[in-house]
Order: C-alpha cells, then sequence, then structure tokens
C-alpha cells in the first residue's frame, strides 16, 4: 500500500536523522539533541499508526503498551527545549523545565496500569476503584487540552529570545508546523471521543502531515541550515565571549585631536576607534567587511583607513583583519570545548571567505596550520 509505505520511509528517516543529529560531532548540541528525540517521538507516533492499520495489536497484544502511551505529550516539550536551548542564558534559566515531563510521565503511569489489566491480565482493577480509574481519565483530558495549547504558545515567545537571530525564520515555521500536527490530532481526537465520529481518516491526513514534518526537516535543519553546533556555538563565542587584542599595539582613552597625515602614532582618534570597533563590536567577523565600510564607520576616506594602519602597524589592510581572525581562532583551539569542533567551521564562521584564504593567513600568522597548530598544544 502507498500510504503505508510514505508513513515507513518517514519514520526510517526520522530516526535515522535523529541518529545523526546525536552522533555526529558537527550537529551534536544541547539544542540539537531535543529535535532529535523529537523526531523519534514523532517516528513512534507514525509507527503506532501504521500497527494501527496493519492491524498489529490483535496478534501481537502486547504492542498496545506502546501505543498507549500518549507519546504526543512529549512532542511539545521537544520542540519547547529546542528553542530554549537556543535563546539568552538569562531567559533560559528562568526556565522550571522538569515541569514540562509531568504530563507525559501522568498519562504514561495511569495508560501502563490500565494495560497491565487489560492487555497483560497481571491483576484486576477493582470495581470498586473504576470512579477514581473515571476522575484520573478526565484529568488526563483536562491535560491534554490545556498543557499542549499552553506549551505551543508559550514557545513562540521564547523565540523572540534566540541567541542568533538569523535562525528566527525557519524555528518559528518549525514550531509552527508541530503546532498544527499537535492541535489537528487534539481537535480530531475530541471530536472522535466526544461525538463518536470515526476519525480514521483524518488521523491518517495528520499521519501524513507529520511525514511532510519530518522531510522538511531533514532539508532546512540539515541540507539548507545545516543545524550545526559550530556555527551556533562560534558565533556566540565571537559575539559574547572574545576579546582579541592586537599585538603591539595599546588601546587608550580616546580623546579629540586633528587628523595629522604627516605624523600618525599609535594613538590616533581613528586607530583607536577602529580597535574598539574589532575588539567591542567584533566587525571583523563580517565576511563582507572592506575599508569602504570601516571608512564609513569611522567617518573618513578609505585611503586613510590604509594609511594610518599602514603607518601603526606596519601591515595593510586585509592582513590587519586576517590577524584579528586568526586570534580569534586561535582562542578557540586553545578552549577546550572546541575540542571537536571542525576547524575550518571555525574559520569561515570567524570572517574568512574561503578555506584558502584562512590556511594561508592562518600559516602566515603562527608559522603552522591550523592543524599542526592544534596537535602542538598551544
Amino acid at each position: 500500500m502507498i500510504y503505508t509505505t510514505l508513513l515507513n520511509i518517514a519514520i526510517f528517516q526520522g530516526v535515522l536523522l535523529g541518529l545523526i543529529i546525536l552522533k555526529s560531532s558537527l550537529f551534536n548540541s544541547n539544542s540539537n539533541k531535543y529535535l532529535a528525540y523529537l523526531l523519534f517521538t514523532l517516528s513512534i507516533l507514525l509507527l503506532n499508526h501504521v500497527l494501527a492499520i496493519e492491524d498489529a495489536y490483535k496478534p501481537y497484544p502486547f504492542l498496545q503498551f506502546i501505543d498507549d502511551v500518549e507519546w504526543a505529550f512529549l512532542l511539545p516539550v521537544f520542540i519547547f527545549l529546542f528553542i530554549i536551548n537556543r535563546i539568552e542564558d538569562a531567559v533560559k534559566s528562568k526556565q522550571k523545565i522538569y515541569l514540562c515531563f509531568i504530563p507525559f510521565v501522568y498519562s504514561a503511569v495511569l495508560n501502563i496500569t490500565n494495560d497491565l489489566d487489560s492487555v497483560a491480565g497481571i491483576y484486576k482493577i477493582p470495581a470498586t476503584l473504576f470512579d477514581i480509574i473515571n476522575v484520573l481519565g478526565l484529568i488526563h483530558l483536562l491535560l491534554a487540552v490545556t498543557f499542549i495549547p499552553f506549551l505551543l504558545i508559550y514557545s513562540f515567545f521564547m523565540v523572540k529570545h534566540l541567541k542568533v537571530k538569523e535562525e528566527e525564520n525557519w524555528v518559528v515555521i518549525l514550531l509552527s508546523l508541530v503546532s498544527l500536527l499537535l492541535m489537528s490530532w487534539l481537535i480530531t481526537a475530541l471530536t472522535g471521543l466526544i461525538l463518536k465520529y470515526d476519525i480514521s481518516s483524518t488521523m491518517s491526513g495528520v499521519a501524513l502531515f507529520g511525514t511532510f514534518i519530518i522531510h522538511w526537516t531533514a532539508y532546512k535543519g540539515i541540507y539548507k541550515y545545516k543545524l550545526a553546533k559550530n556555527k551556533e556555538a562560534v558565533h556566540n563565542f565571537l559575539h559574547t565571549d572574545l576579546l582579541v587584542t592586537y599585538p603591539d599595539s595599546q588601546i587608550v582613552e580616546i580623546r579629540p585631536s586633528e587628523e595629522n597625515k604627516e605624523c600618525i602614532a599609535a594613538d590616533n582618534i581613528y586607530f583607536q576607534k577602529l580597535q574598539l570597533l574589532c575588539n567591542e563590536q567584533h566587525i571583523y567577523t563580517d565576511s563582507t567587511l572592506n575599508r569602504e565600510k570601516v571608512a564609513e564607520k569611522l567617518g573618513i576616506s578609505p585611503g586613510y583607513v590604509s594609511q594610518i594602519v599602514n603607518a601603526i602597524t606596519g601591515d595593510n589592510f586585509a592582513n590587519y583583519i586576517n590577524n584579528y581572525l586568526v586570534e580569534a581562532v586561535k582562542e578557540m583551539i586553545s578552549n577546550s570545548e572546541f575540542e571537536n569542533y571542525n576547524l575550518l567551521a571555525m574559520g569561515l564562521e570567524s570572517g574568512f571567505t574561503s578555506k584558502t584564504t584562512f590556511y594561508k593567513s592562518f600559516k602566515k600568522a603562527t608559522g603552522q596550520t591550523p592543524n599542526e597548530y592544534k596537535n602542538s598544544g598551544k
């Protein structure tokens, strides 16, 4: 059947993609692991749907244990945790993450307890407890209609705190897709429960939409945006933790002075401003940075930018900026948190425009290639 084949392909792809994210050093990060868990959970939900279509629960009743657990409670949790681990630390520290798992744990305990009676036949629930079981079931339903929408809405509010703003568009789309899937599932399930409708065909459509989410995540997350922890972590490192100082220069207090093209000293006001732009705003990480952009920021001509850099450092503008980039990469190499990171990813995210420029500049500044420098333990 074509329909079940499509579901099986999506299940396989979801599990494989999740394993790649967890096991590959390029993608493995605190944030991305929750995306992997989300894909695993979505794959389990699709698998349960396939088993129901194939009527596999009759010959193998113990599979009912897997089906009766409300895995859907984990989808909003994992998309929430995926976002939370990509936002600003000050906001992240205020979140009570463990509370998110309470509905799933409650649901799992309740359903497994019932299955130990109805499926496994290990014991019989006394008739005197039926009223209590019914009340617990109503609580379970209440959790579904309140917890899932609340956490999804709250996740949308968290998106604005993303550390890397360039990711906002695709994260919002992913969150919207997951939200649409969950709300469609919830509304369909409630309709079937309250109105006693046959919801099998509608659920088949919901499941098909779930396969689309897996395919879309594979394309956008891996192929288009890479989901690489290198890019995210290097970006954060460069823009929050790193203060690179240029060798043989000293930052002094900026004071008004007249531009003197005949005698340019290290305390030249424009050179001091340039150093502040590099040290505090990390303008060197902009791969499109050139003399014209710097001149515009400083309010001087591009020619004078070259003149002051050459007079004070004895080097040209390109090498001056590249030296900052080399220092940034050296800082990351010496940081144990970046031990398993890809050196080329560090260089390109730092601001080098190509592999050739990165390796050539690094060799010129240090006398070693990036790999040699790293292996030397400096």
